[in-house]
Parts: C-alpha cells; structure tokens; sequence
C-alpha cells in the first residue's frame, strides 16, 4: 500500500504523519511526506518540519520521501495524487464548529471529492488502529471500500465489523426486524441484504481477519455513533461513489458529511464502484476548484 500523507508543518492534535506511521510501519508500506507552501516564503520553515515528521517516521523503519509544492493547496494535492499512483492520501482536519453543514474546514471535504485515491482523515489523538468500522448497506457499490477496510486491518492486525444500519420499519414488519436482528438468520437468507453481507464477510475471512456483522434500527448517524462508542472502534469507514461526467470527482453524501463532522476517531472515505450522474454538481465543483475555494490557510 502506497501512502501519501499531506501535512502542513503545524503537528496539530489531528496527526496525519502520526496515523501515517501507524498504518505504513507493520507493512513497511512505501510513504511520501506532502508539505505545501502557499508563500515561497514559507517553504524552508516547511521543509524543516517535515524533515522533523519524516525522523519520527524513520524511528518506526520507514524511509519516507518528502515533496514540497508550493500554490493553492487542493489543486497541489490534486497534482500529486494524478501524477503518482497513491493508495491512500492522509489529510488533517481541525473542527472549526457544531453546527451548519461543514463542522471542519470547507477544504478539508474539497479534497475528498477531487482527489482520485481514498482519503483518510485524521481526527482525534489516535495511537491505535486496531478496531475498524466499516459503515455497509450491503450493496456492491461498497465492497472496494470493505477490502480497502482488510488490506488495512491485515497490516496492523485488526478485525472489521460490518455495520448495516435501517430505518425503524412500521409494526406490521416486526417479522422483519426480528430477521435482521438475529444476524446469523440474516446471513444464512437468500435476501439482497443477507447475500451482500454474507459476501463481504466472507471475502474479509479469506483474508485471515475476523469479522463481526452488526445491524441496527434508528437513525443512521446515532446508530453509527452507538456502535462506535460500544465498540471502542478505532476507524470508521465510509463512501464515497463518483460522478458522471467529464471531469473525475467524487459525491459525498449527508450521511459521510455527518461522519467527519461528529467523529473523534480517524474517517476514512473510501471510493465506491457505481458512477453518479451529477453534472451540475460537477460543474459548480470544478469552476472553485480552478477558480479557486477562498482565501485562508488549508487545515492539513
């Protein structure tokens, strides 16, 4: 697994390089250290930090290589990610607020939708990965992201849990509930549900990680946050589908906006299969990528 870890030269509490190291060291995956410097005024004080990042790597075994670019952050982030092949790209995000739709730096979701790799976002003050949650429908469209979810947890050793989360059904359907509550029933089934799930599981399994299946009634966000809390996870997992168009980008729902916005431990989003027909969605995206997302300093 190839890694690309973008990081501004501050070391705030939402270590990229920190979380870097811990999913690059036990495979000793290949890691590329990203500064970029807005002004050329500031790429020797950036160059000495990552320099310092790049040392504490190398106490862990890693031999990381360190690119400095200098302009508007996402589009050099873009730049390097297109012109080198990254497995998975590691961006910070400091929370700026609770409340409207961005709890974290505008940019911070800018680079999830433009960016080819899956991103993982570091949040909070993690010094394990061992617990992974990866948030299913049991669809298809999500499996690239449940075996993203196993090439990490086979590299530091972790299990996966598949959350499958619905909506609390009507009383005439409690013959229902009672099917998806008894997990194994679910899996044995032949339903859509219980055959993608069973799936996934399954694949997970063949690659010598152990896998629980969870599924709960509520709303989505709460549900996920529960299972978070009980589980003690330490990385949740979510999608992210890609948009039609001439352009390559990224759709990110309500629900992974609402993950990166309450998390407090690592998001990954991660890139699912199924195309979206998105145009206009497209075309506003693009217009601020290169005309620009605003002033101020990018939170990597």
């Amino acid at each position: 697994m190839r890694i690309l870890i973008c990081s501004d030269g501050t070391d705030p509490a939402d270590n990229p390089t920190r979380l870097g190291g811990i999913l690059a060291a036990p495979c000793q995956s290949p890691t590329t250290l990203l500064g970029i410097a807005e002004k050329a005024d500031d790429e020797e004080a950036l160059r000495g930090a990552l320099e310092g990042e790049a040392e504490m790597l190398q106490k862990q075994g890693l031999s990381p290589t360190i690119v400095i670019r200098s302009g508007e952050p996402i589009r050099q982030i873009l730049a390097e990610t297109s012109a080198n092949e990254y497995d998975l790209a590691i961006i910070g995000a400091r929370r700026k607020g609770s409340g409207g739709l961005y709890w974290r730096p505008e940019k911070t979701y800018e680079v999830i939708k433009a960016v080819p790799p899956p991103v993982l976002v570091a949040i909070g003050a993690c010094d394990r990965v061992q617990r992974i949650l990866v948030c299913t429908g049991g669809k298809r469209y999500i499996d690239d992201a449940v075996q993203l979810a196993g090439e990490i947890a086979v590299c530091v050793g972790g299990s996966v849990t598949l959350l499958h989360v619905m909506a609390e059904p009507p009383a005439i359907y409690a013959d229902l509930v009672r099917l998806e509550e008894d997990v194994d029933r679910l899996l044995a089934s032949n339903s859509e549900l219980g055959l993608g799930l069973r799936g996934q599981k399954e694949s997970l399994e063949k690659l010598g990680i152990v896998v629980e299946v969870r599924v709960r009634h509520g709303l989505a966000l709460d549900q996920i946050f529960a299972e978070v809390r009980d589980g003690e996870h330490d990385l949740i997992v979510t999608g992210t589908s890609q948009a039609k168009g001439t352009f390559r980008h990224y759709i990110m729902g309500d629900l992974t906006r609402g993950i990166l916005n309450r998390a407090d431990c690592p998001v990954l989003v991660a890139r699912a299969g199924k195309i979206v027909d998105d145009d206009d969605a497209e075309g506003g995206f693009f217009h601020r990528l290169l005309h620009g997302f605003g002033s101020g300093k990018a939170a990597l």
